[in-house]
């Protein structure tokens, strides 16, 4: 059967075998032929315009030159299904011998078996993802590991911010902080355990079955990343899958309009230390990319940031950018942290400042020539300081607050809250260190510290409860949102009166 594929087959060996790695490039290639096998068998195209466009390719086309020449001649609209078929296609020629055929007659009922099991489960369902979890159990290794791939891009283009698989419960997306399920199918123990490796290598799969716990960075492209937090709890395994943006958004665009002279103050200086603070899912890293973006465009300096995971790539600006992940390049924060001082840095970024060895070596670089940018989890900018000095030992209070007093630059605290569009706005706090502040530091007396802020809006400082209350008088967010982030009893009053 398909004798002019059979054809292609013979005379791409034939060329390839004069060459020194002739049966690598033969099985490379052997995957365009699984593409073209999968693609009739299924209608997604003919054999005839498959034809052409290999012939107009040439004998030495990659996969993605075919599937991408598929695409622009308007022979495929369904993207992803079309990159599901080459991730199985792509499987398929790496397993396959050099020299065997595609086409061949035994190999049918393997093939369509195969294509049967992964189409079912790529093809569109009820909930909208194209992910049918019941037929989990049909799929191998290879089939599951692409129609996961396409879940993640599904996820992603229907705007959901984070993807989670755990045992005991239904799939569920977060979209604007709300939660979706997107199956009724609940996952099983081994359902979970298999969706949640699929895309793992060997390496990272025994990592991950060792410590019971792992996090890292998936990218499907270079365009299409995911920061990932795998887990094991009393059912089973689970996943989280976040969505990382495939460009960086500029600070004006992500809502701190009011604030940019005061945050590009911040990152004009030369030395000091910069906090970026918020609970859990506050937006913190999109924040440090678009700060990270802001000096890469503006300044000519060397970055260093230490991350993990490397969630946004930044490629060089203005800057020469170092991105380094912990475990994969550096032992821990505090490590890469005291190797970065001996790489001649301008800019050192610390993906979370979280023990007192990290803190400390943190605010010695601001104090030594380098501008340091860091995230941490706190719930206000007045408590950033408190939880930042309080690492530290009695022994060493007055030395450390005397340092955070002369280093610290300032703190930005953020919140997303749902707004009246349906999306999510962004509300900030923002911490200046000029002369009272530094004495209210020095002297350990941060309950003055508000009081300072609310006095400040000359130096740029502003409270959460007023920037709340102000995106409240602008519509931006309901009456019951703006309540529930409110505190002070005056706006309170203001807004149910």
């Amino acid at each position: 059967m398909d004798s002019e594929f059979t054809a292609i087959a013979l005379n791409r060996k034939n060329a390839l075998q004069t060459s020194s790695n002739a049966a690598a490039a033969l099985a490379t290639h052997n995957d365009v032929l699984w593409l073209a096998k999968l693609g009739i068998e299924q209608g997604v195209f003919t054999r005839e315009q498959c034809r052409q466009v290999c012939q107009s390719l040439g004998p030495n086309a990659e996969l993605a030159d075919v599937a991408q020449r598929l695409i622009d001649d308007g022979i495929v609209e369904d993207v992803s299904g079309l990159e599901v078929l080459a991730g199985l296609a792509f499987a398929k020629g790496q397993k396959s011998a050099p020299s065997e055929n595609p086409f061949e007659p035994d190999l049918d009922s393997e093939l369509a078996a195969a294509v049967e099991r992964q189409f079912s489960v790529a093809a569109p369902s009820d909930d909208g993802t194209g992910f049918a979890f019941a037929n989990i159990g049909a799929l191998d290794d290879d089939a599951l590991g692409a129609a996961v791939r396409d879940l993640l891009r599904r996820t992603a283009r229907q705007g959901a911010s984070d993807l989670h698989l755990s045992t005991g419960s239904r799939p569920f997306t977060r979209k604007n902080r709300v939660l979706s399920f997107i199956s009724e199918h609940t996952l099983t123990e081994t359902e979970a355990m298999r969706l949640n490796t699929a895309l793992l290598s060997a390496g990272q799969k025994q990592i991950f079955l060792e410590r019971k716990d792992y996090d890292y960075a998936l990218a499907l492209s270079a365009t299409e990343r995911y920061r990932v937090n795998l887990m094991i709890h009393k059912n089973g395994a689970a996943g989280a899958y976040r969505m990382v943006p495939e460009t960086v958004r500029s600070l004006e665009e992500l809502g701190f309009t009011a604030h940019i002279p005061t945050l590009k103050k911040l990152l004009s200086y030369h030395n000091g230390l910069v906090l970026i603070t918020g609970p859990v899912g506050s937006g913190k890293t999109t924040t440090l990319a678009s700060m990270v973006d802001h000096l890469n465009t503006t300044r000519t300096d060397h970055i260093i940031t230490v991350e993990d995971p490397i969630e946004v790539v930044q490629p060089a600006k203005g800057c020469n950018v170092s991105q380094r992940e912990v475990g994969p390049h550096t032992k821990s924060f505090f490590t890469a942290l005291k190797g970065a001082l001996r790489e001649d840095p301008d800019v050192i970024v610390i993906g979370e400042l979280r023990d007192l060895e990290t803190i400390e070596m943190a605010i010695t670089a601001s104090e030594t020539g380098h501008l340091v940018i860091g995230t941490m989890h706190t719930s206000d900018a007045t408590t950033t300081l408190t939880r930042l000095l309080d690492v530290f030992p009695p022994s060493q209070q007055t030395q450390i607050r005397a340092s955070v007093a002369a280093s610290l630059l300032g703190v930005v605290f953020q919140r997303v809250l749902p707004s009246t569009r349906g999306d999510l706005t962004l509300a900030c706090e923002i911490l200046i260190n000029n002369t009272a502040v530094s004495s209210l530091i020095r002297e350990g007396k941060s309950q003055g510290l508000r009081n300072t802020m609310e006095t400040g809006v000359r130096d740029g400082m502003c409270l959460m409860d007023n920037v709340v209350f102000g995106l409240w008088q602008e519509r931006k967010i309901s009456r019951e949102t703006a309540l529930a982030n409110i505190s002070n009893r005056v706006l309170r009053v203001k807004i149910t009166s």
